[in-house]
């Protein structure tokens, strides 16, 4: 199996109401996912409470193999929901690792 990790960091230009509203509906787009994306095995998003750290959101899935990751990056459901931060989005950093 393969972990996908994201960490998303936001435009320090965004109000901490836009920051929070931002994050809240990523968060409920990708952890909806499955019902449209039947190979996700196991999908989190984490919204970091502490501002000492430098990211604001942490995607954790996993799935069968790489070739899903691939799969589930362009189909259209996650671009969707990609989409919903794609313009407050300041900085990503993502690891896929076998375990």
């Amino acid at each position: 199996m393969v972990k996908h990790i994201v960490l998303f960091k936001l435009k320090d230009s965004l109000s901490e109401e836009e920051k929070l509203d931002i994050m809240n509906r990523f968060k409920a787009a990708i952890e909806a996912l499955p019902k449209d994306i039947d190979f996700i095995r196991q999908v989190y998003v984490g919204l970091n409470t502490n501002p000492a750290e430098k990211w604001d959101i942490c995607l954790e899935s996993a799935f069968d193999s790489l070739d899903d990751v691939k799969a589930y990056a362009v189909h259209p459901a996650h671009v969707a929901a990609a989409g919903i931060i794609k313009d407050a989005k300041a900085d990503r950093a993502c690891v896929d690792f076998e375990f």
